[in-house]
Parts: structure tokens; C-alpha cells; sequence
């Protein structure tokens, strides 16, 4: 079968998908995956046979002419769509001014401009200041180094099924999957970990005579401040308001204040990890938001700047206090990444965070009402759009994310038995539909 003329950039974002037209992965794809297989490191763990030639909205082209609807948006990072036209018209407007210049030892205006914009988004009411990064590892990194600077303490408490970043201080944070810790060690030290919200699934008994609501609170409280480490040698406690590569797991309403009124008590500073949950993803420029609780100290990457590299650690003003040359980045706050950022939160802000706020609940009523026949799919859960589909049976969640493969849906799998649904801020109404119906037809197939 001939290809049909390649569809405009506009066609594309609106044109009908899934449409595949050569069963994936077709001739093109098998060429670089063959190429892939022979050049590039081994370490990347490749979900299906995917060839993405090219984007606009939510539907990608691979290079066999298949369209596919996208529902991961590029793991939660394209919030505002392939290649939207305000954001690419910026970075081409910056890229032809100037590309690079070190914003660690110059002053870029492009750099503060940006800077002031995300101090003005913050989830925190206090003044903020900003330091830009290349990612979201390299965040985590950054705020760690802070919390331990400003407060003299050298030890930091995380949650088991939490992802922070692959580098060997992020990977130290890390406890979603061992895969991603062995053979690395020594890991960076002074790190402890908690269950996450509910502690769902962790078996806990804490029973609390003195009446602690939340047992993974009375777990920090009662085990790690009593046994292994104590409260006042603690920098920070880092948290995902919506933990992501765990699952998709939205916290018990009550949690995050109760873990905020504990790092109050002993003088911890609280650190959010948005990298995943920012700029949007759950119809609030940040997931915190939706818990009335704030941060000491937020991170933002992922869908910050539309898929060019950027990360962000938005800190009180009073505990940005490090000296001169201690941190930096020679790329961190790139011109070009700086550019689509502004273009990606005036986006975000006028428009797509609302969009989330509006579809997302549509999208996981119809997801329930679409799946209630599978006992082995247990929960829909999330807020906005950052879904989560619970399975019940891990060999059926696999089967089932390769199956919306085959059908032309990108879905992605997360956490021990979860596929999660993040796809960019501006998916319209008819392609939530669209998606809750390859989604069950996959589920179909499979049980």
C-alpha cells in the first residue's frame, strides 16, 4: 500500500487517530531499531518498538506514515502538545539571537526573566529565588545540595516507590525499583525512607495510641526518628504530591499537611518534587496546590519547557543562601530552553492548565464506566490529566500497554501494576473518547 501525502503540520494535529496503516513496527522502524541495536547503549529500557518521525498536538507520525495518539506525551513532558507553533516561533526567535551563553558565570537577561516568572507561579507565598538546571535529576540533585547547606544537617528522608532521577545523588533518593540501584554502590548516604501517603500495599500495622491519622507519618515518626535517625541531623523530607514512576498515586486528602506540620515541628524543610506533576498536569500549576499546603522548596522539569532540557529549583528566598561558585550549571538555564519555557507557562497559565482541569476528570469517569467489566483492572485514580489505571494482574497491565501499542495508543506503564495516562494539556474531548475506546479494546483482547 502507498503512503498517502504527508499531512501539514496542521492536518497532523488534527487529523484521526489511531490510524495504522503498516502494522508496527513497519519497514522504516526496523531499520533503526536495527541501527539502534548495533550503536546505542543497551541501558535504555525501550517500552515497544516505537519510531517517532514527527508531531503536532497529540498525535505523532512514526516513520512508516502510522498515527498514533499519544498518551504519555513524551513521559509527561510535552505539556503543551508536539511542536506547538508559540512554542517553536520561540525558540527559533531566541535560537537566532543567541544560543549559548553560561549563565552560571554571566548575566543572560533570558536567564532572570525566567527565573522571575517561575517566582511568580510558585506554590510558595514567601519571595523565591531560582536556580536553572538541565533536568530533573539534576534538580533533585540541586535542592538536596541546598537543604543540606542551609540548614547544617546532613541527612534526608524520602518514599519507597519514589523516582527522583537516574544520577548517583538522585538514584540515592530513588526507591521505585532496584534495577535502577544495583551494582552502583556506595549510594549517596544519610538517605532514609518512608511509605508514601496511604501505605497502601506495604502491609503496615502502626497502631498509634496517641492517635496519628496516618500510619506512614507515624512510621517516620515512631521508627525512623526513634531508631535510625534523629529528627533535628534531618534536612529535608522529599516528597511527590502525586508520586509518579510509582504509580500514579494520589495521596489520602490530610497527608501532605500532616507531613508538613511534622517538618515544622523539628525544623525540616519540605521539598516537593513536581518534576513530574508541575506546569499543569493536574489542572493546577502545581499538584500541591490541590492540598492547600506549600513548600519550602519546589522542583520543576519534564513539562517545563516543552521537551527542551530545563530544570528549575524555586526556593525561599531566606533559604537560598549559598555562597558564590558552590552550584552551577554550564548549560543549566540555556537561552533556547529558557525561550520555550516562558512560551510553555504562558500557554499553560492562559489556557491548557484549565483544559487538564476540564478533560481530566471526563477522561477517568469514562475510563471507569469503559473498564468496570475487567476484575482484573482494580482502580482509576488521579487528578486532572495524570491518570492512573490500577491492574490487579502485572502480566495482564504488560499485555495490555503492548496491545494500545498495536492499536495506535501510547500508553506507558508505571509503578509495580499501574499504565498511566499523561498526555499533553491540550488533548481535546473526541481524542479522550477516542483513547477510552482503544484502551478497552486492548483490554478486550487481552482478557
Amino acid at each position: 500500500m502507498s503512503k498517502p501525502a504527508e499531512l501539514s503540520v496542521e492536518e497532523l494535529a488534527l487529523a484521526e487517530a489511531p490510524k495504522i496503516l503498516v502494522e508496527p513496527p513497519g519497514p522504516e522502524a526496523k531499520k533503526i531499531i536495527e541501527r539502534d541495536n548495533r550503536v546505542v547503549s543497551p541501558a535504555l529500557p525501550r517500552a515497544y518498538p516505537f519510531a517517532p518521525k514527527r508531531g503536532s498536538g497529540s498525535v505523532l507520525e512514526d516513520v512508516d506514515g502510522n498515527l498514533f495518539l499519544d498518551m504519555n506525551a513524551g513521559i509527561a513532558v510535552n505539556a503543551t502538545g508536539h511542536s506547538h507553533p508559540k512554542v517553536v516561533e520561540a525558540i527559533q526567535k531566541q535560537a537566532a539571537e543567541l544560543i549559548h551563553y553560561s549563565g552560571s558565570d554571566f548575566f543572560l537577561p533570558i536567564y532572570s526573566e525566567t527565573a522571575q516568572r517561575l517566582s511568580e507561579i510558585a506554590p510558595i507565598t514567601k519571595p523565591t529565588r531560582v536556580t536553572l538546571q538541565n533536568s530533573g535529576a539534576e534538580a533533585v540533585e540541586a535542592s538536596i545540595k541546598l537543604a543540606r547547606w542551609v540548614t547544617q544537617r546532613p541527612n534526608i528522608i524520602a518514599f519507597y516507590g519514589a523516582f527522583h532521577g537516574r544520577t548517583l545523588g538522585s538514584v540515592s533518593v530513588t526507591a521505585s525499583k532496584t534495577k535502577y540501584r544495583a551494582r552502583f554502590g556506595p549510594l549517596g548516604s544519610g538517605v532514609f525512607h518512608a511509605p508514601y501517603g496511604s501505605g497502601q500495599g506495604w502491609g503496615l500495622d502502626l497502631s498509634d495510641p496517641e492517635g496519628c491519622e496516618f500510619p506512614t507519618i507515624a512510621y517516620i515518626e515512631k521508627i525512623l526518628f526513634k531508631r535510625v535517625v534523629s529528627p533535628d541531623e534531618v534536612a529535608a523530607i522529599l516528597v511527590e504530591p502525586v508520586q509518579g514512576e510509582g504509580g500514579y498515586l494520589v495521596p489520602p486528602d490530610g497527608w501532605l499537611a500532616a507531613l508538613r506540620e511534622l517538618c515544622d515541628r523539628h525544623g525540616i524543610l519540605m521539598i516537593a518534587d513536581e518534576v513530574q506533576s508541575g506546569i499543569g498536569r493536574t489542572g493546577k500549576m502545581w499538584a500541591i496546590q490541590h492540598f492547600d499546603v506549600e513548600p519550602d522548596i519546589v522542583l520543576s522539569a519534564k513539562g517545563l519547557a516543552s521537551g527542551m532540557p530545563l530544570g528549575a529549583v524555586i526556593a525561599r528566598a531566606d533559604l537560598m543562601l549559598w555562597d558564590k561558585g558552590v552550584h552551577g550549571s554550564t548549560y543549566g538555564g540555556s537561552p533556547t530552553c529558557c525561550a520555550a519555557a516562558l512560551a510553555t507557562i504562558d500557554l499553560v497559565e492562559n489556557g491548557l492548565k484549565q483544559n487538564a482541569a476540564e478533560i481530566g476528570p471526563f477522561f477517568m469517569d469514562g475510563l471507569r464506566k469503559a473498564l468496570a467489566p475487567y476484575p482484573w483492572i482494580s482502580e482509576v485514580r488521579g487528578l486532572g490529566l495524570m491518570i492512573g489505571v490500577a491492574f490487579s494482574d502485572h502480566d495482564k497491565r504488560d499485555a495490555v500497554e503492548q496491545a494500545c501499542f498495536k492499536r495506535g495508543l501510547l500508553a506507558l506503564g508505571c509503578g509495580d501494576d499501574a499504565i498511566r495516562m499523561s498526555p499533553p494539556l491540550l488533548l481535546r474531548r473526541d481524542q479522550a473518547e477516542k483513547a477510552i475506546e482503544v484502551f478497552a479494546d486492548a483490554c478486550a483482547a487481552v482478557g
